[in-house]
């Protein structure tokens, strides 16, 4: 493993000024101190733990977690169960592109002290998505997938297995047009669920055609020019790629006179705190959240002991409420 020495040796500087550089000293010049960062990465130097345990860091943007009813709540409590009392400390980082423009992943974690990272929302632009190709900092990615990096971790559910559920249980209830709402496809777990229906609809023996999908990164647009599209198709019954999308769904179609479940099924994805409480109850594809953040932790240590852990997904889950039913004899058709 390198050493101060090897990173002092390298630039031509002394040790004490190379600690001071690693320590963020206000006596050290930011040339020098980035001078020191990079060839301490380029040469693998980690700082030593400190007595009270590793530093680990969660770092989240796009993604709200500071209350229980939050959707990250959850999942930080469930990492943070499993690590604390392993004598990990934890740090919640609110994570900006501007700071990720500013300096690369792993000089980061080393300036800051962090053995390893947990992140949560981020998406395919984020300027870190491209260092985890090639950092060397342990880091778990939740709903996202860098390959052929021994040092990163992919974490989430079985999206395949939920959309599976989803498909499966409409069919068993008469639906034999199913189409799809999604949020724009700017994310990689956007992606694999809009992947995944398709996949389902063929495994199901069901028409897959482009046209039984709808996607923007507007809500708007997918309920007003999207869902009376698939309506006019025939479309009895309609998955969604979030809850939060779903539960616009419903809204609309009480508006415009559409019943749900009657004419209209509608299944959402993650099994928000609010699906229980919606008009009607939304059925949605269940995250166990606190097991996810638990898992996330197992992966982090395995990463930071060596093991090198690609992906770790767990089962899904089909909660079904008020908003399925069996499919009408005629397609609600509310252009």
């Amino acid at each position: 493993m390198a050493t101060m020495d090897d990173i002092a040796k390298r630039l031509g500087i002394s040790k004490a000024t190379v600690s001071k550089a690693l320590s963020g000293a206000t006596d050290v010049s930011e040339s020098t101190r980035k001078s020191v960062l990079e060839i301490a990465v380029e040469l693998g130097y980690s700082r030593p733990a400190r007595s009270g345990g590793k530093r680990l860091c969660i770092f989240i943007e796009n993604m709200a977690y500071t209350a229980p009813e939050d959707f990250g709540w959850d999942i930080i409590m469930g990492f943070r169960k499993m690590a604390e009392p392993a004598g990990a400390c934890i740090e919640v980082v609110p994570l900006t592109v501007q700071t990720q423009k500013q300096i690369p992943y792993d000089q980061y974690m080393l300036s800051n002290g962090y053995a390893g990272a947990f992140f949560l929302g981020l998406t395919l632009n984020d300027p870190w998505m491209q260092d985890f190709r090639s950092s060397r900092t342990p880091a778990v990615l939740y709903d996202n997938h860098v390959r052929s990096n021994p040092y990163t971790a992919y974490l989430g559910i079985d999206n395949d297995e939920g959309m599976d559920l989803a498909v499966a249980r409409l069919k068993a209830l008469g639906h034999r047009k199913i189409g799809y709402l999604s949020g724009a496809l700017g994310s990689y777990i956007q992606q694999v669920r809009y992947r995944a229906f398709f996949r389902s609809l063929r495994q199901s023996g069901f028409p897959d055609q482009p046209s039984l999908v709808g996607n923007s990164y507007y809500t708007s647009e997918c309920l007003e020019n999207h869902l009376p599209r698939l309506l006019r198709q025939g479309v009895t019954a309609i998955i969604c790629s979030h809850d939060l999308l779903a539960h616009s769904v419903l809204i609309h179609c009480m508006e415009v006179g559409i019943r749900v479940p009657d004419q209209l099924s509608i299944i959402g994805f993650d099994d928000l705190p609010l699906c229980s409480y919606t008009i009607p109850p939304l059925a949605s594809i269940r995250q166990n959240r606190p097991q996810l953040g638990r898992s996330a932790y197992y992966a982090l240590a395995s990463l930071l002991d060596g093991i090198p852990i690609s992906t770790l997904l767990l089962h899904a889950e089909l909660i079904e409420r008020a908003s399925i039913g069996p499919a009408p004899e005629s397609s609600p058709n509310k252009g």
